[in-house]
Formats: C-alpha cells, sequence, structure tokens
C-alpha cells in the first residue's frame, strides 16, 4: 500500500509503499477512504505531542472507510461495515488498522469527507463543553479560534445547547465564518481587546481555548464568577499559567481536557457522545465544515494548512 510516513521528526512526509498492516487482537484493518487532519497531527510529526509513535510512522488520528479484515475476538464489525475510527495514528495510508472499540458504523447520509471530519471535532466539542464544563442553557459561552476545526463545531454544539456563542477569530474572513456558523457575536482577535469586548457583552461563562497565550489570558480576566475554562490546545504556541489567585478572587474553575484520553479511561464517554452527535446530524443539526480536501500525495500541504492557520473548518486527506 502507499503511505505518507515520517522518517525523521521534524521533516517532512514522503510517500512510499510499505506492507499494509494486519489487525491484531482486538483489532480491525480499514481501506481508507478519507482521513481527518488535526492540529496534533501538526505537533506528533515534531515530536511535542502527548503521544509518541515509534519512527517510521503515518499521522493521521480520525478516518473514514470500509472494513477489510477483524482481528481475534471482534464481534460486531465484519468487513464491508463502512465505518468511523479513531486510529490514534496511521491514518495517512491506504489502509490502517485501528481498535474495534473505537470504530463506529456512519449513517449512509455522510460523505466520506464529512465522517472523516466529524469525529475529533465534534467529539472533542460535545465532550468537553457537555461532559467537562457542564454548559448550561442560557449561558455565555466564549469561543476561541472560532474558524478552526474545533471553534466551529463548538459554536454548532454550544448553539444547540442553548448558549449565547461569543466568537473569537482572527479577520474579517474568519468571523464570517464562525457568524454563518451560528455565533451571535463576533470578537477580531487582531484588533479588538477580547476582555473589554467580552465583559460588555456579560462576561463568559464558559470559556472554550484551542489556542492559549494572550488570549487565554484576556478570557479569564473575561470571566464572571464561578465560570469554567476549557484548555484544549495551544495553537498559539503559548502555554498559559495560570495565576492561582485570580482562580481564588472570582471562583473559576479550569478543566484540564484531553479528549483522546477517554478512549483509554472511560470510552464509555466517547460512545455516548458519538451517539448524540450522529442523532443530531440525522436530523440535519449539525453541518460539518470541510474547507479542503487534500490527495494523500499532498499531505504535507494539509499539514501546512494547519500550522499557517490558513484553513477554516476541517482540512481532509483523501486517497482517491
Amino acid at each position: 500500500m502507499k503511505a505518507m510516513q515520517i522518517t525523521e521528526l521534524g521533516q517532512p512526509l514522503q510517500l512510499v509503499d510499505v506492507d499494509a498492516p494486519t489487525p491484531g487482537k482486538g483489532e480491525v484493518s480499514i481501506r481508507v477512504a478519507a482521513c481527518g487532519v488535526n492540529f496534533g497531527d501538526t505537533l506528533m510529526v515534531k515530536g511535542t505531542y502527548q503521544e509518541r509513535p515509534p519512527l517510521p510512522f503515518a499521522p493521521g488520528m480520525e478516518i473514514c472507510g470500509t472494513v477489510e479484515a477483524v482481528g481475534e475476538g471482534v464481534k460486531g464489525l465484519k468487513p464491508g461495515t463502512r465505518v468511523a475510527a479513531l486510529c490514534g495514528s496511521g491514518g495517512f495510508a491506504e489502509v490502517a488498522t485501528a481498535p474495534a472499540a473505537a470504530c463506529v458504523p456512519v449513517p449512509p447520509n455522510m460523505s466520506d469527507a464529512e465522517v472523516a471530519a466529524f469525529l475529533v471535532a465534534y467529539g472533542t466539542s460535545h465532550v468537553g463543553l457537555d461532559y467537562r464544563a457542564r454548559l448550561k442553557e442560557g449561558e455565555n459561552l466564549l469561543v476561541l479560534g472560532a474558524a478552526g476545526g474545533v471553534g466551529l463545531t463548538a459554536i454548532e454544539i454550544g448553539k444547540l445547547m442553548g448558549a449565547n456563542v461569543i466568537a473569537c477569530a482572527r479577520g474579517a474572513a474568519k468571523l464570517e465564518i464562525a457568524k454563518q456558523t451560528g455565533a451571535d457575536h463576533l470578537i477580531d482577535s487582531d484588533t479588538d481587546d477580547i476582555r473589554e469586548v467580552v465583559k460588555s457583552l456579560g462576561g463568559a461563562d464558559v470559556v472554550y481555548d484551542p489556542v492559549g497565550g494572550d488570549q487565554f489570558k484576556a478570557a479569564m480576566r473575561a470571566c464572571n464568577p464561578e465560570a469554567r475554562l476549557l484548555p484544549l490546545g495551544f495553537a498559539s504556541g503559548d502555554v498559559p499559567q495560570i495565576p492561582a489567585n485570580i482562580l481564588l478572587v472570582k471562583n473559576l474553575t479550569v478543566h484540564g481536557f484531553y479528549w483522546g484520553a477517554y478512549s483509554k479511561f472511560k470510552p464509555e464517554v466517547l460512545a455516548n457522545s458519538f451517539m448524540q452527535l450522529f442523532q443530531w446530524h440525522m436530523a440535519g443539526k449539525l453541518k460539518p465544515h470541510v474547507s479542503h480536501q487534500i490527495p494523500l500525495a499532498d499531505a504535507n500541504d494539509a499539514l501546512d494548512l494547519l500550522t499557517t492557520r490558513k484553513a477554516t473548518g476541517k482540512v481532509v486527506v483523501t486517497m482517491g
């Protein structure tokens, strides 16, 4: 099979011919149709992600494809079943393996690209806002990085949960996408004072932050008493240090949140979330935004779109 692999951290991926993987115990092999690209992939190829696969490897955490073979002990999945799967890595390839427990049969009305764009972005936002932050109807939700893959899903899900959504992104074009997705209020992070604008809108009850850095600091100072902050990434490259005195004075709660970890220590959280998300999608309440579909051989371009912040919504690598 063909795969886009990295052989040296920090160097571009290379298109190589390798043996297709075979499923181990509890695993399935999947003929990949499309693979979602995530910011974590850009960190993984530099060796700075939480998980570090041994070299050489193909990045790619989430895939859509068709089950080709099942390993020992697998029940409920059979060859020919079209699934979405969390594979951790290996998705930038024509065949990948994934734990059977991390595979979900998908609705027939979803395209391969939509499915590949769905699990991580929507799953992260739903588990973060519902299970971790306990977002309530009528609360003010501040979404930083609002035009990115997870940012747009946070807007959609926040609206479905009844929140008043304040979207913060860079520039008019990205803010227009956030508005079309359902944001109630817009903040341009290039020109606006985040703290002052959020306070003028009634303050933030929940902060959803994949950016970090100065934006996190400004958002924290715009929080209402008993607000909850959800740091889930640091696209700015700056991991903020959180002053405990501000948490104390405002009775704030910071929820550490690494969505992928639930597949290991509490997978039922993800299963319940996927069930709700697919129900919303089938009801027409969620509309995945795929901004770019990139052929496998050009997967380096897909990663560049994320590192340069040129993508809006989701980038997907396709095998066709």
